[in-house]
């Protein structure tokens, strides 16, 4: 671990710090929908904030590590824009009021950074000792997009299942019929009951988990050092509550972006295979630096988001040719 133990305690404390304030100031007096104006104040604030710390990044340790960073940034949240569908179709599935919505993905997007700091733990630890985990980490990441591409083509509906979590909270403790408010446990007639809100804070939080086994080993394919993997993790998740309230409907929009994910997926998982062939002594196998990734991550995912809109617009006009034909 290259990074000062100050410097981790400065990082997280700063970001349960903002965290803390976001939560006050928006749950503060009685429970209302998220406004697209705070939407998108909070979107630019965080994104303010990462670039800032990208930034400081860069006068403190170089180029290089600044890179590393806005890389794994950018293909965190990305993947992180993919993952909102589901969380749409847990809101759903839980009916969760929209006063609420943003309480429940905050809670279990909190939930998700913890889950995600030890996995990222563990994952530092383990690809130090086992240097062949690369290549099950590139393998798995070429598997993951190539089966990204096959679910789009032929339509497969996204799913939800329940994970090991959510089925034992639901079998240990006993839950009311309803919400009660923004509680998430209730004392009734002497004895205490958790209440769908909890149910869905925990669905959240552990499905967000699930999508760190792609997202995590795609980030350590960019960079090693779990500081750079933490935080571009977090400043990522960060930004995900109110993104979710200000794209809203533009993500149905966005019918390419699962093949730009699948692009980027596949190509760091090339990108470990490589380097791993590269530090193992086979001099034809290149070190892609840091630059080409980034420069690669963003140029698909803008033209990606351009191809989307411009896709979504001309079938808008072509449905509205019909119906004029039609009347």
């Amino acid at each position: 671990m290259s990074e000062p133990l100050w410097a981790w305690i400065v990082v997280i404390g700063g970001l349960l710090l903002v965290l803390a304030i976001d939560l006050w100031i928006v749950d503060r007096g009685e429970a209302r929908e998220f406004s697209m104006r705070q939407a998108g104040f909070w979107v630019t604030f965080y994104i303010t904030l990462a670039v800032i710390f990208g930034v400081i990044l860069w006068v403190t340790t170089g180029p290089e590590k600044a890179g590393e960073f806005f890389a794994g940034y950018i293909t965190e949240y990305s993947l992180s824009v993919d993952n909102l569908f589901v969380f749409f179709i847990i809101m759903s599935r839980f009916a969760v009021p929209k006063a609420y919505q943003h309480k429940v993905l905050l809670v279990g997007i909190l939930l998700a950074l913890v889950m995600r700091g030890i996995f990222i733990a563990l994952g530092a630890a383990a690809l130090e000792q086992f240097g062949w985990l690369f290549y099950v980490f590139g393998a798995f990441l070429v598997y993951t997009a190539i089966n990204l591409v096959r679910q789009r083509i032929h339509g497969e509906e996204e799913e939800v299942p329940e994970n090991f979590l959510l089925r034992w909270v639901r079998r240990a403790f006993p839950t009311t019929d309803g919400y009660v408010g923004s509680k998430v446990t209730v004392k009734i007639d002497g004895k205490r009951l958790v209440t769908p809100m909890l149910i869905v804070m925990i669905a959240i939080g552990s499905t967000d988990l699930l999508f760190a086994l792609d997202s995590i080993p795609a980030i350590f394919g960019l960079t090693t050092d779990p500081f750079i993997v933490f935080t571009a993790n977090a400043f990522a998740l960060m930004g995900l509550r109110q993104l979710y309230f200000l794209l809203g409907g533009l993500l149905q929009r966005l019918v390419y972006l699962s093949f730009g994910l699948a692009f980027i997926l596949g190509f760091i998982g090339v990108k470990l295979i490589l380097e791993a062939l590269h530090h193992s002594g086979f001099s034809w196998a290149p070190a892609i630096p840091i630059w080409v990734s980034l420069s690669v991550i963003g140029a698909t995912m803008v033209i990606t988001t351009v191809a989307s809109l411009v896709k979504a617009r001309m079938d808008a006009r072509k449905s509205e040719e019909t119906h004029s034909e039609q009347v």
